[in-house]
This record gives structure tokens, sequence and C-alpha cells, in this order.
């Protein structure tokens, strides 16, 4: 069954939105270099993680430029995934991940998935994202989802989906890739950072229909 995880939380109603709509995990999006309606300081992460119920997973998305900050954080915070955004060497990316306490997912340019080959033994799975200039996502834009698709086949690790996501075409988007997950921020929001709790809920069960309707299609 596809999982979803609803991003870019930065309050407790939205939270509360999400969790209802039975969201399998939510994004805290804390300490990075780009301008974005959806951060929020350390305080609030930590309050938001610490208020996520036990079976959603609580993600901490953030940048990879200081990976010794980014290790003092999750500490702080204690999230169960941390989401890195940006250039990462793999020996790094392997010994970052050893020192905390988390799963490690890795955020990669959907216009060349194929780079993901040589931290797959590094990573507990990757979000193929529509990156910016500064290789961050969240830019609301879609991208080649065949390539992603080839990925998700390819790689041993879990592929998470995302870029420009809506409730309008996620389940085109599963039913295509056949993602381990999809991730979705600004495709579910009426304003910046803002989530719309009957988008949320339309994306969730969409999503998840269309995973459920491709299991049932593929048992023989």
């Amino acid at each position: 069954m596809t999982r979803v995880k609803i991003c870019g939380l930065t309050n407790a109603e939205d939270l509360e939105s999400a969790v209802d709509a039975g969201a399998d995990a939510v994004g805290y999006i804390c300490d990075v270099s780009v301008d974005t309606p959806r951060e929020v300081s350390p305080e609030r992460a930590e309050s938001l993680i610490a208020a996520t119920p036990p079976f959603v997973t609580s993600v901490l998305v953030t940048m990879a430029s200081d990976l010794e900050r980014t290790a003092d954080l999750v500490a702080d915070l204690g999230p169960d995934a941390v989401q890195l955004h940006g250039s990462i060497d793999a020996e790094r990316l392997s010994s970052f991940r050893e020192s905390v306490d988390a799963s490690v997912l890795l955020a990669v340019d959907a216009d060349d998935p194929t780079t993901a080959e040589s931290y797959d033994e590094v990573v507990d799975g990757f979000v193929v994202d529509t990156a910016d200039e500064d290789g961050a996502g969240g830019t609301g834009e879609t991208h080649d989802w065949s390539r992603t698709r080839t990925a998700a086949r390819e790689l041993d690790s879990p592929v998470v989906l995302a870029g420009g996501l809506t409730p309008e075409n996620v389940a085109e988007a599963v039913r295509t890739v056949e993602p381990f997950a999809v991730d979705v921020a600004s495709g579910v929001e009426t304003d910046g950072g803002i989530k719309d709790a009957d988008a949320v809920a339309s994306f969730v069960e969409r999503a998840t229909r269309a995973g459920k309707d491709h299991e049932l299609e593929a048992q023989p």
C-alpha cells in the first residue's frame, strides 16, 4: 500500500488534520537556507514532533550543509526520521547515519534520479523531488514520472515521490511510479504554509485508494 507524507506542517491544527486524514508521516521543515513559509523554529518543530502520535512518522526536513549541526538538531528534537536536501558525500552521509537515532532519507533531483545509486547502501530511503538551483525541493513542480518509476524499480531503498503532487494528480502518479510513498506540501495548501484540511483528506484518500487498487490488479 502506498504511504502518504504531509510535509511542511507549521501548526497543531494542520498536524491534527493530517493525522485525522490518515497520513502515515508528517514533515517539519527546520533550519534551512532557502526562503519558505513552511519553515518552523527548532522550538516549534520540537513541540510538533512531541505532539505527533504513535504510529505516525515524524520527519525533520532540513539541509545537508552542516551535518554536525544537523546531528545535534536531531538529538534535540527527537524525530523518527530526518530528510536531507542538498549536496553531500556518500561517505559523510554514512557517518551521519551512524551518528543519529533516526532513519535517514536523502532528497535527490528528479532530473537525474540515477545519482541515488551511489547512496543506496547508506540511506533508509530516497525522496525524488523537483529541485531548485540550491538543491532544495518544495518547488511545487512535477517532473518526468517515468524516470522516477525506473529508479523505484532499480533501487533497493524505498522511493518517496514528491514534486507538484495534488489531490487531482496523485492517483495517476501512484499508478505510474508505484512508489513506496508520496509526499506533498504546497499541493494541499490554501496559502503558503497553511494546509487545507479537505485537500489533505482528499490527497490521502486518493493516494491510498490508488495504491490499493494497483495491488489488487497485480495479484494473480
